[in-house]
């Protein structure tokens, strides 16, 4: 495989670690350019590149390396200014392939959002629960909201919960429970459900219904049935306090994800104070999560978490 990785500035950051971990993981042969160090001129409107071709380019001994790589590279990402995207292939991958983490099993598909079905960096939450269910010594029900490909929902089913997976999207719900065949889970105590989350919270407490603990995932921005719009930052005080009627008596953990810059972990945990401690006590804890950059020993911050046990 050929991966030409182009980087908008000349240092290594955030950016730079993500492809390369990618890349990495995709293995083969890359090459990688940095702008504007290895390209820095602007274009002059002669327009010799349309009428003449490429090579009449007044900077084409400079720019022919990035479009000779470009051209070679095996599949490209193009996103669209309306939103999403789509994936160029020049030399097809296969369809989906599957990684492993510890005893859970995920199917990797590029799609045209870009993601690719997994969070890894969540592997952190995903033994945070496992470990609390196994040492819970009772049965636990797990709610899991805006579950996405399951795997916080595979991770506390391995453990030995029971759980309710929710997500308004069919196509995510399905490929969590291909996640769960792939596991060897398919037999577990899963309910799997195409719902909106905030509705079917409601419609739990009105049915008396109760949970042990909750992890949820909202995204940063949606709009409703009716057009309005769903801002996370605006609307999370009002979603955790709604969601905070279906904990049981006894709760083990409530756990709230974001990846919002304008959502602190601070704000995440006062939140978390405020609705749950005042009502359980208990504990909060929140800080960012990442994932490991094994080529400077540091964490590529990705997103963060709030938790509340007990």
């Amino acid at each position: 495989m050929k991966i030409a990785l182009i980087n908008g500035q000349n240092h290594k950051g955030s950016t730079y670690h993500i492809g390369k971990m990618l890349a990495d993981k995709l293995g083969g042969e890359v090459t990688e350019f940095f702008l504007p160090r290895d390209f820095g001129e602007f274009c002059c409107g002669c327009t010799n590149c349309f009428m003449k071709g490429e090579e009449k380019c007044p900077h084409y001994e400079k720019l022919e390396p990035i479009t000779k790589a470009v051209d070679e590279a095996d599949g490209i990402y193009h996103r669209s200014s309306k939103g999403g995207g789509e994936w160029e292939y020049r030399k097809r991958l296969p369809e989906s392939w599957n990684i492993g983490y510890k005893n859970l099993k995920f199917i990797i598909r590029p799609t045209g959002f870009k993601h690719t079905g997994l969070f890894p960096e969540q592997a952190v939450n995903w033994d945070f629960m496992a470990d609390k269910i196994r040492n819970a010594d009772r049965e636990i029900k797990v709610l899991n909201l805006f579950a996405y490909t399951g795997g916080a929902t595979l991770a506390c089913a391995e453990a030995g919960a029971s759980v309710s997976h929710v997500d308004a999207s069919k196509g995510m719900v399905q490929w969590a429970r291909e996640n769960a065949t792939v596991s060897g889970l398919s037999d577990k105590p899963i309910r799997w459900l195409v719902d909106d989350c905030e509705k079917f919270v409601q419609r739990e407490i009105r049915r008396g219904k109760t949970y042990d603990a909750i992890v949820m995932d909202p995204p940063s921005y949606g709009r409703g049935p009716g057009g309005e719009i769903w801002k996370l930052e605006d609307c999370i005080y009002d979603l955790v306090k709604t969601c905070s009627g279906v904990l049981s008596d006894e709760p083990l953990l409530f756990l709230l994800n974001s990846y919002n810059t304008g959502l602190s972990p601070s704000v995440m945990a006062y939140i978390l104070r405020d609705v749950l401690g005042t009502r359980f006590g208990g504990n909060v804890t929140a800080d960012e999560i990442g994932l490991p950059v094994e080529a400077t020993g540091g964490v590529l911050p990705c997103g963060s978490t709030a938790i509340w046990q007990k």
